[in-house]
């Protein structure tokens, strides 16, 4: 059974764009849907989730917070190493374990992960190992096509009647 489900950030949540404005801020859009399936996902059915990202940003914080995302972690490169960490804390091994990424950075974990998922605009070699290639792109609902997936891996049909 799937107990983690983890994120990266830049080209899954989002669509991959950096945008500054004129004073050096830093923008980024997320996906409702995405969002509102990762929020069910920790609120209403409780379970656990993380966000693992090479860059650090407050608005990812700001996000993963709204979210209910218990683990975030930020300007990360070794991500193999925190993933221990939090199955480590959670009694869980990677056969409890679900990964979505984009490019490279996220090979090891996706190797490793009981499924492993990326959007369809994933580097070739990251899409050349994933179990599911989504059908959509980064930051057009990637997150919610994984979370889908999970509740009929799982077989969590009780679940499904509290997406309404």
């Amino acid at each position: 059974m799937i107990k983690l489900l983890i994120f990266d950030v830049d080209g899954t949540l989002t669509d991959g764009r950096i945008t500054y404005d004129s004073n050096g801020i830093e923008q980024k859009s997320f996906n409702v849907k995405d969002g509102m399936a990762i929020a069910s996902w920790t609120k209403k059915f409780n379970m656990n989730a993380a966000i693992i990202t090479g860059r650090t940003s407050s608005i990812v914080e700001k996000r993963s917070k709204e979210l209910g995302i218990q683990h975030l972690y930020q300007g990360i490169h070794n991500k193999d190493e925190i993933i221990q960490s939090i199955m480590k804390k959670l009694n869980i091994t990677w056969s409890n374990v679900a990964c979505i990424g984009d490019d490279l950075n996220d090979y090891k974990m996706l190797k490793k992960a009981k499924i492993s998922f990326c959007p369809a605009d994933a580097v070739d070699d990251i899409k050349n190992i994933c179990n599911i290639v989504c059908t959509k792109n980064g930051g057009a609902g990637t997150a919610r096509e994984m979370i889908e997936y999970i509740l009929q891996y799982n077989d969590m049909d009780d679940l499904k009647s509290l997406w309404v």
